[in-house]
């Protein structure tokens, strides 16, 4: 989503410049161009995409406004020619080559003509838009295998975005802020106390975290990245998903904490009903990048309520007069305002521990409970396994040999755990820990963290017979445990010790622990979007 059109536009129509432009429009609107296929035009406010066959081409208008500027012809070559070097590392299926637009001396005009040029189009192949992210949620389409794939596309993104300056990114954020609060007033179309209520929730969260953001942009966490990263900008090519469209005419618009533009595709799955998903991709993301970004759970409610603000301003500006109340545009802009209040408003957190013996079913349930559990989008599952891997520096797919899982070491990993799920809390932020929580004090240093922030605490401890287990652990493919069906057996002899958490039987189906420990939480609502009768995909990264 490029910013709001909130002043003046210029766009210089009676100049010979914008006289060509509407020839070349003209031009390549005309099947002829293109050996007679058909043609469809898309007109946003600072592009026209021509679409024939398999070939878009997407030309900058004759324009100017405060964040962009186009109204000259080198400078909307030089923004075709920034828009490939930005978009193609990520998106290489889809971004070609700068075309030029020329005319002959005989006034005809050409793509890619010995001419003079006239005017300059990105060249990209042409995809399926039903395969957008925001199509695909709709149609409830997002598979688990899908959202591990985003996962991993920006990790990759953000690893490899250089790193920008910090105090013009934080500086911004006070002035984003007023600006949708002025266009939500100048609009007239919503609650006056809902936009004093968000307003000064979102300065008062600011004044909390800036110098958390500040600490971040000191590590270089602020990168010049994607920027624009909702789901209509990430599409579906094969079976991976596939970034497009990034910011390319202001790197300071685009240059922001990295949790900043991954909060604009976590706010969107929400916005679409996608909790699960956006669950998924939150828990993915911080495995992947665990060490940089679990320090900034704190800012994600002002960043996702600011996204979400920052498109309800776009979509009301677009509305006119004789819009009513049953406009599409206008219905979409309520919705992602009500978003934008909620997220500011987040319920307290809790700590829920889910243990058993290996082959319980513990981090398939975790996985399902995290997205019940509030602020959105859900609770940080934090597993003992992908712990002790993360300690030994390896991949979660990676076997660590049996002296990996001494006593002393797992004391360490546990000791790692309960740190992690204690700064996690104390951001306001519910977390899951998945282990097995075999011994007393195992289960006691769990309860003592909710303890010592104050917040509610629930242990589930999973039960299920030895062959169940054991049936399930030798089923197992693609997973960070390395429990075998040998050490399932040997925790047969086991001395759990008296247990004061709720006791679970996970002997039957995934839905039904499920559904035992979300009456066990009182959690009234069932229902889950993921597929519990089948593993997991990898996390990734």
């Amino acid at each position: 989503m490029k910013p709001a059109m909130t002043h003046q536009t210029t766009t210089h129509e009676g100049t010979p410049d914008a006289a060509t432009q509407r020839q070349v429009l003209a031009f390549l609107a005309d099947p002829a161009t293109h050996g007679g296929v058909a043609v469809r035009r898309i007109d946003t406010h600072a592009a026209v995409v021509f679409l024939a066959g398999d070939r878009a081409l997407k030309v900058k208008r004759a324009v100017r406004f405060p964040f962009l500027d186009y109204s000259t012809l080198a400078r909307r070559k030089a923004a075709c020619d920034e828009e490939i070097r930005i978009n193609r590392p990520a998106a290489p299926q889809i971004y070609r080559r700068v075309a030029a637009i020329t005319r002959s001396d005989d006034g005809a005009l050409r793509i890619d003509g010995d001419g003079t040029p006239v005017e300059y189009a990105v060249d990209m192949a042409r995809f399926d838009v039903d395969a957008t992210l925001e199509h695909l949620a709709e149609a409830g389409r997002l598979e688990p295998e899908l959202i591990a794939g985003l996962v991993e596309a920006i990790a990759v993104s953000h690893r490899d975005a250089p790193v920008a300056a910090a105090e013009g990114w934080i500086a911004s954020i006070p002035s984003i802020v007023a600006a949708n609060t002025a266009a939500f007033r100048a609009s007239r179309r919503l609650p006056e106390p809902d936009i004093d209520a968000l307003d000064a929730a979102c300065r008062s969260a600011f004044t909390a975290i800036r110098a958390c953001l500040e600490a971040r942009g000191r590590r270089g966490l602020v990168r010049r990245c994607h920027g624009d990263l909702h789901l209509a900008n990430i599409v579906r090519i094969g079976r991976k998903p596939v970034l497009f469209d990034a910011i390319e005419f202001d790197p300071a618009i685009a240059s922001v904490d990295v949790l900043y533009d991954l909060s604009f595709t976590l706010m969107d799955l929400l916005h679409h009903q996608r909790r699960s998903e956006a669950n998924s991709l939150l828990n993915g993301y911080l495995a992947a990048t665990l060490d940089d970004n679990l320090d900034g759970l704190a800012a994600l409610p002002l960043f996702m309520s600011m996204r979400a603000a920052i498109r309800a301003h776009v979509l009301l500006a677009r509305l006119s007069a004789t819009d009513n109340e049953e406009t599409p545009a206008l219905v979409a802009a309520r919705g992602y305002f009500a978003l934008a209040l909620g997220l500011m408003a987040p319920p307290r957190p809790m700590l829920v521990a889910v243990g058993g013996l290996s082959g319980t079913g513990k981090t398939l349930l975790a996985r399902a409970l995290a997205e019940s559990l509030d602020p959105p989008p859900g609770a940080v599952v934090l597993r003992s396994d992908v712990a002790r891997k993360q300690h030994f520096h390896v991949g979660e797919m990676q076997r660590l040999p049996a002296d990996a899982y001494r006593p002393e070491i797992n004391a360490i990993v546990y000791r790692i755990l309960t740190g992690q799920a204690e700064q996690i809390l104390a951001q306001r932020h519910s977390t899951i820990l998945d282990a097995v929580f075999a011994k007393p004090a195992e289960r006691l240093a769990a309860a003592d963290v909710a303890r010592k922030l104050d917040v509610p605490f629930a242990g589930l401890f999973l039960v299920s017979d030895l062959a169940t287990r054991a049936s399930r652990v030798e089923r197992r493919a693609f997973d960070a445990s390395d429990a075998t069906v040998d050490l399932v057996r040997q925790q047969q002899d086991y001395d759990i010790g008296q247990l004061d958490w709720h006791v679970i039987d996970a002997s039957g189906t995934p839905a039904q622990t499920l559904q035992r420990a979300q009456a066990a939480l009182g959690l009234t609502d069932g229902a889950t979007s993921l597929d519990l009768n089948q593993d997991p995909p990898p996390r990734r990264g």
